[in-house]
């Protein structure tokens, strides 16, 4: 696949969300691509969200960082949350490993608290980035069956 199919398919993915999710997720996946110029995006359109994962390898267990689009809200993921250091309690979940944050807007990606997380869970992968190639973006699943990427009438009129 050509980078301009690929970002058509992305298109594609986003154009199912709401005019209001739709944007932020957009929005939320370009902040996330500006601190990494090496390495991989790993995309993946899943069953619940659509998913884009930063990797210094086109490996998905290597992804360590993710934005997911829900019907109502974007989150920022981190693979190994638990093991980074969050003074100012930014990390929701309570699982073994996972760790995300709600996006109020797009924004929060770039302050500096939430910076600083990605940063502490990108250092221990220094090493594998630096020889990673240019960022390049991979389509890397499409499920069959899909929930609806818009919030049900129910959802919205609540």
């Amino acid at each position: 696949m050509t980078a301009a199919s690929v970002e058509a398919r992305i298109g594609e993915f986003v154009s199912r969300y709401s005019p209001q999710i739709g944007p932020e997720l957009r929005e939320a996946r370009a902040r996330l691509r500006a601190l990494f110029c090496r390495g991989f995006e790993l995309v993946y359109d899943n069953t619940n969200a659509l998913v884009f994962a930063i990797s210094p390898t086109p490996v998905s267990t290597d992804a360590f960082v993710s934005v997911a689009g829900y019907p109502r809200w974007v989150t920022l993921f981190f693979s190994h949350g638990e093991r980074l250091h969050d003074p100012q309690r930014l990390l929701q979940g309570r699982g073994r490993r996972v760790r995300s944050i709600r996006l109020q807007t797009a924004a929060m990606i770039n302050t500096p608290e939430v910076e600083a997380l990605i940063l502490q869970a990108a250092l221990p992968l220094k090493k594998a980035f630096l020889a990673a190639p240019p960022l390049a973006t991979a389509i890397k699943a499409v499920a069959a069956t899909q929930r609806p990427r818009r919030p049900s009438r129910a959802l919205r009129s609540g």
